[in-house]
């Protein structure tokens, strides 16, 4: 109760210093969002109707002028899970602190890694139950990291995140998270995006990701291409290098916009673990607000039963 309690006061206290800086020199950003969904989830055989949230979130971020040449820039964000029965519904999301300014960016803290973010805006059931995550390795948000972009070469970005071995998740091993990224993740300043990156000894995982995303007569059409490898595991609480095997696997999305209509689909397979496809449809009611329906299937290598998924919601952003 009392972490709870806690976590609830800080946030209380965020929003409030967010209203009383509104005119001062360094205001605060509120923003999050809230995704739930109802929806019909059969796993391994075992039925069972939700109403659940996708990682509904809740932040404040800012920046402050140093210099003519020089910024700090900052981000705490807490993801909200409003379908959590035992109320303990705050879990921490990216929070970190950094500076920017010619030489590009810094940033140290809790973060997402280059991997990660060089996947740009190819996941189109991202937070929901067709997100890639489920079937590949490389979705890692982890607390202590130092990330570097550059600035921009003609479109061109590159990134690394340095992670420490202090790190609970690391066992034991710095890691190093690397990425090369052209064109706008959005795709409203350049028609195309592509990226490749590459995790070193992140999570006990060696991963190659190559991503593309563009759009062609109102189509958004998006690949991506990952050869992923576990490198180290715990063998009796000690860390031990993993000898196994890499596999590669592959995933595609399209999506087409009619009026305040967006249709997707994706599909994904990993060797070794399994596939997945997803259907859906969003349904823009304003800027901030739209209505979400979807369907994902999944089956995994050796089980007999595929996981169902089917879903109708809402999502607000704020």
């Amino acid at each position: 109760m009392m972490n709870v309690f806690c976590k609830t006061l800080l946030a209380s206290a965020l929003a409030t210093a967010t209203l009383a800086s509104a005119h001062a020199a360094d205001p605060l950003t509120v923003y999050g969002k809230l995704n739930i969904t109802a929806q019909s989830n059969d796993v391994n055989g075992d039925s069972e109707t939700r109403i659940q949230s996708n990682a509904s979130r809740f932040g404040v971020k800012g920046a402050f002028e140093l210099s003519s040449s020089l910024e700090v820039f900052y981000t705490i964000e807490y993801e909200v899970d409003t379908g959590d029965d035992d109320k303990e519904n705050f879990k921490a999301r990216n929070q970190f602190v950094g500076l920017r300014g010619g030489f590009g960016s810094i940033a140290v803290g809790r973060n997402d890694t280059m991997l990660k973010q060089s996947q740009g805006k190819i996941d189109l059931f991202n937070d929901m139950s067709g997100d890639i995550k489920k079937l590949f390795k490389g979705e890692n948000r982890l607390a202590q990291t130092a990330t570097y972009v550059t600035p921009s070469f003609s479109g061109v970005k590159f990134g690394v995140t340095y992670v420490a071995s202090a790190d609970s998740a690391q066992l034991e091993q710095d890691g190093y998270s690397l990425a090369a990224m052209y064109g706008d993740k959005g795709l409203k300043k350049s028609p195309i995006y592509a990226s490749i990156a590459y995790d070193s000894d992140v999570k006990g995982y060696q991963v190659a990701r190559a991503t593309v995303q563009g759009k062609i007569a109102g189509f958004k059409l998006g690949a991506m291409y990952q050869q992923e490898e576990k490198v180290y595991a715990y063998d009796n609480n000690v860390v031990n290098p993993f000898d196994g095997d890499s596999y590669t696997g592959y995933l595609l999305s399209a999506s087409y916009t009619i009026d305040a209509i967006v249709l997707k689909t994706q599909y994904q397979d990993m060797e070794n673990k399994g596939d997945s496809w997803s259907v859906g449809a969003d349904y823009k009611l304003g800027k901030p607000t739209k209505l979400i329906a979807f369907y994902t299937n999944r089956s995994y290598e050796n089980i007999e039963n595929d996981d169902k998924f089917l879903g109708l919601g809402i999502e607000h952003k704020f």
